[in-house]
Parts: C-alpha cells; sequence; structure tokens
C-alpha cells in the first residue's frame, strides 16, 4: 500500500467549488475529489504554520502546551511509526520553516527529505549586490526581494512549481515501488503572493495602484488599505490557487499512466486559512478562531476509487491524518507511541463503521480564547483578566526565527527577561519527559514587551457563541442569547480538554 499526502499552505476552503458553489473552478483539485471523500466538517486543532504540523506530525493537539516550536525531543512522529511498520517516508518542501530556529526536527524524523529553497524570508541568496526594494504597500522584506530575482522570468522556477515537479519525478521514478508515504508540501498560497502574470491575467487583475502582494498582520484600517488594493490582494491569491492547482495535476497525471489510484490513498488538506478582509481583517493570529482560518479543507482517495465522490460531515480534525495513515498502513499504535494518539483514524468513518469519531473538537493558540465547535455551534471562551496561570512547556527554548533567551537576528531583542523563573522536571502528566516550565510572564516579545502568542486584545476578553446553520459568516453573537448552548458547550469544552491531556492551570486560566 502507498499514500500520498500532499499539503498546501493557508488555503481558505470557501474558494473552493467542492465547499462553496462560488468558489473557482480549480480543474485538478476537482479531478481529485471526484474520485475521493469530501470532509465537510474537519478542522485546524492549533495554529498557525508549526503548531499546526506539529499536530499532523504527532496526532496530538499542540496548542495547550506551547507556542511556535520544534518537534520536541519526547514527541513519536508520524514517519518514525510508519518506519516501525515497514513504511518508508519522504517529503518534498518548499516550507523553509523548517530549517530556521523554531522548525527543528520536523523533516529529520523522514528516512530522506528535500528542500526547494527561496519562499518568504527564507536565507538563500546573499544580499551583496544592491537591490532596490520597490515602493510597495503591506509588507515587503529584502531578502524575499532578492530571492524572487532567481525565478521572476520564469514560472517553472517557482519554488511551489519546483516542488511540485520533484514530486511528480519522485512518483514517476519509485511507482513501481510498495509501502511507501510521500510527504508533498507547498508553502503557496502563503504570503507573499507572488505570481507570475499569466495567473493574474485569469482572474482578471486590472489593479495599476502601488505593489502590494503581501498583507500586513493588522486590520484594513489600521493597514491603510482602500477597495483597490483590497480586491487586488484577493485576486493574487486566487490567482496563486489557480497556479499551484495548475502544477498539481503534473502528480495526477503521472497517477493516472501508473494507474497508482488502485492502491495508493492521497490526502489533499492544509495547515490553516487565511483573511482577506472578513470581519475587516487580512491575514491570521491575531483576531478570533474565525472559520476563514481554523474550518479547513480535506479530501481523501481511497485505493481503487472506494468512496469515490461521496461526502462526510461528521466532525473531524487535523489530528486524525496521524492515526489514519497508520491505520491505512497496519501500523498499530498499542507498543509503539511514547505519547498516546488524540487523534482516531478516519478509516471507519469512510467506511460507514461508525457515524461519528468525536462529540466535539477545540481549537486555537497557545495562551489565548479557547475554542470548541460541536459542528452546529462555534464557541469562544475568553481567559480571566490576568490571562494567567499560564505556562509554556518544551524541551527546546525555540521559537520563530530566535531562542527564548538570545536572538541570533541582529535587533531582535531577547523574549526570557527572568531566566531564573524557568523550571525543569516532568510537568506533563502523560510523558515521564522532563521538560522546561516557563511561565508566561517572563516571555517578551521583541517588538512591543508582549509575546505575540499571549498578548490580549479586547475581542480576546469577550466570549462569542455563532450558529454556523444560520450564520457560517460568525457575524452574530448569541452568546447571551443561547445561554443552554454555552452552557453544554463549556461542559464540553472541560471534557476534551481532559481528553487532549491539557495543564491544570489551562481550566484556572479559562475559568473552567
Amino acid at each position: 500500500m502507498r499514500s500520498i499526502l500532499l499539503l498546501s499552505d493557508s488555503v481558505n476552503r470557501r474558494f473552493l467549488r467542492m465547499y462553496n458553489e462560488a468558489g473557482i473552478h480549480l480543474p485538478n483539485l476537482e479531478r481529485l475529489a471526484a474520485r475521493s471523500v469530501v470532509f465537510g466538517n474537519h478542522w485546524t486543532a492549533s495554529a498557525p504554520c508549526m503548531p499546526a504540523r506539529r499536530d499532523l506530525m504527532t496526532g496530538r493537539v499542540n496548542f495547550l502546551e506551547r507556542n511556535w516550536g520544534p518537534i520536541e525531543a519526547f514527541d513519536y512522529t508520524l514517519p518514525q511509526a510508519l518506519g516501525k511498520g515497514g513504511i518508508t517516508s519522504h517529503i518534498i518542501t518548499d516550507h523553509y520553516h523548517y530549517f530556521e530556529i523554531g522548525g527543528e526536527n520536523y523533516c529529520q524524523m523522514f528516512p530522506s527529505w528535500e528542500l526547494i529553497r527561496g519562499q518568504e524570508w527564507d536565507p538563500c541568496v546573499t544580499q551583496l549586490d544592491k537591490l532596490e526594494v520597490p515602493a510597495h504597500l503591506g509588507k515587503l522584506v529584502s531578502q524575499n526581494w532578492y530571492n524572487r530575482q532567481e525565478w521572476q522570468n520564469d514560472k517553472e522556477k517557482y519554488p511551489s512549481a519546483q516542488v511540485i515537479t520533484h514530486a511528480a519525478e519522485w512518483l514517476e521514478k519509485h511507482h513501481d515501488c510498495d509501502d511507501f508515504f510521500l510527504w508533498v508540501e507547498l508553502f503557496d498560497p502563503h504570503e507573499p503572493f507572488d505570481v507570475p502574470q499569466e495567473y493574474l491575467d485569469l482572474v482578471g487583475d486590472d489593479y495599476d495602484g502601488p505593489l502590494y502582494m503581501w498583507p500586513e498582520y493588522k486590520t484594513i484600517a489600521d493597514g491603510g488599505i482602500d477597495e483597490a488594493a483590497l480586491k487586488h490582494i484577493r485576486k493574487r491569491y486566487l490567482a496563486l490557487l489557480y497556479m499551484t492547482d495548475d502544477y498539481l495535476g503534473r502528480i495526477f497525471d503521472v497517477m493516472d499512466v501508473h494507474n497508482m489510484w488502485q492502491d495508493t490513498m492521497f490526502i489533499y488538506t492544509t495547515d490553516h486559512g487565511y483573511m482577506l478582509g472578513e470581519h475587516e481583517y487580512l491575514a491570521k493570529n491575531y483576531m478570533p478562531a474565525y472559520n476563514e482560518v481554523f474550518h479547513i479543507p480535506l479530501i481523501i482517495h481511497m485505493p481503487k476509487d472506494a468512496h469515490a465522490g461521496e461526502r462526510i460531515n461528521a466532525l473531524t480534525q487535523n489530528i486524525d491524518i496521524m492515526p489514519t495513515l497508520m491505520d491505512l498502513h497496519n501500523v498499530k499504535a498499542e507498543g509503539n507511541l511514547r505519547n498516546p494518539l488524540h487523534g482516531k483514524s478516519l478509516l471507519p468513518l469512510i467506511r460507514k463503521e461508525t457515524e461519528r469519531i468525536r462529540e466535539a473538537a477545540i481549537y486555537g493558540y497557545f495562551g489565548k480564547q479557547m475554542n470548541i465547535t460541536d459542528g452546529r455551534y462555534t464557541y469562544f471562551r475568553s481567559p480571566n483578566e490576568q490571562n494567567r496561570p499560564l505556562n509554556l512547556y518544551t524541551t527546546m527554548m525555540s521559537d520563530i526565527r530566535i531562542y527564548f533567551d538570545y536572538s541570533p537576528i541582529p535587533g531582535d531583542q531577547a523574549r526570557i527577561t527572568d531566566p531564573s523563573k524557568i523550571t525543569a522536571g516532568q510537568f506533563l502528566k502523560w510523558t515521564p519527559y522532563p521538560v522546561f516550565k516557563i511561565p508566561a510572564d517572563v516571555v517578551t516579545d521583541f517588538e512591543d514587551g508582549t509575546l505575540r502568542y499571549i498578548k490580549l486584545y479586547d475581542w480576546e476578553m469577550e466570549d462569542q457563541l455563532y450558529d454556523l446553520e444560520c450564520d457560517y459568516e460568525q457575524n452574530h453573537n448569541l452568546v447571551e442569547e443561547e445561554k443552554e448552548v454555552v452552557e453544554r458547550l463549556t461542559g464540553l469544552m472541560r471534557k476534551c480538554m481532559k481528553e487532549h491531556d491539557a495543564p491544570e492551570e489551562q481550566f484556572v486560566r479559562l475559568r473552567l
């Protein structure tokens, strides 16, 4: 048996026609959906990028214990588990965060891996030659501007195009091999939305304002974005979706030629979505956990086209991917895992052996609101006024591009103001592995003295409840009108947190 996971970063399901009739026509993704099972109620557990990947890699909820960070020393990962069952794994990716501080040990869990260089801040081009960064709206870092000179006149050299090309070549080479798992990962359509002109023409973009391809993590008003620029950035995002879909066909062509659909599972999903002006927000991370970010696509092709064209609306999460692949490859969890799985195999759902695998799903960002859905409602619960007690648990004190007590990047400040408050011990009840316990009070941000993941905005002090059947856009807060629903979801939240091994102080912080 063979399996392939295609992870495309920052895909918002509302733009996909299989989820929204008003979505765009992506022929290759629709080609996959026609011979697959489409999951309609699938959710990210932890966000953003690396927390979501740790969920996928370990089958466990990450955001209850820490923020953006590495694979921990005590983690037992998907490629390790499959390896014990005799399954060879390989990853091809342009997600450069895997190879910077704060992204340690993900690709290293695979027996072999390939990294395509150049996305976003990736320091793959030396900035010796003087290159002027043009006037622009939003964000534009010089490293990315240097990087893009390597491919801007040749779409085949774009990093995401290279990932797909390498994946198709890998499958062509190994199409007659058995017992493998291929993880194909595209950074696109993550910002910056850098895309060849032909795809902008495809979406009818006629913008003539300043360069704008990288939104800041700000509201539309705070970012100074007018209607024309907002329309343009949305079209850039759509153009990048078209480009990734265009190249995706190369993988499917190889599978067609060698009839790999008969004995290969293919999974398409994302890590999280992205906001493009909904609720006046751009990007992710700093707004409530709206559907645009956490309600994500999942499409699974079963070998022999079993259950093709079917739809499953049972509640599922990204933590279910690992146990599903283990189940497919007949790798048993018992006796193999140092850390018990939170996720459940999706195969019983697909085979109609059960109608559901969970009653509710919790999700969110570390140290912020706790969010839950039962498939009908979403409930965002705020912490107490102090947002304390709150501790970060880790074996490796690194965050995105920095260590907690030292930053190698010139101009960045240290994140730890009082390292003497850090303790070490067996603080996580589900593993005997010793970890560092870092109180949130001593973790600071290099920008304004407050850690981004722990800083509380005004909206975070307001509980929110939305009925997805009649208000999927989450415009009408029902928290005062539906007290019984709030009480029921609060009980489910407490239950889910216990099932997912939440540290005890999380219950105090969240008034539970």
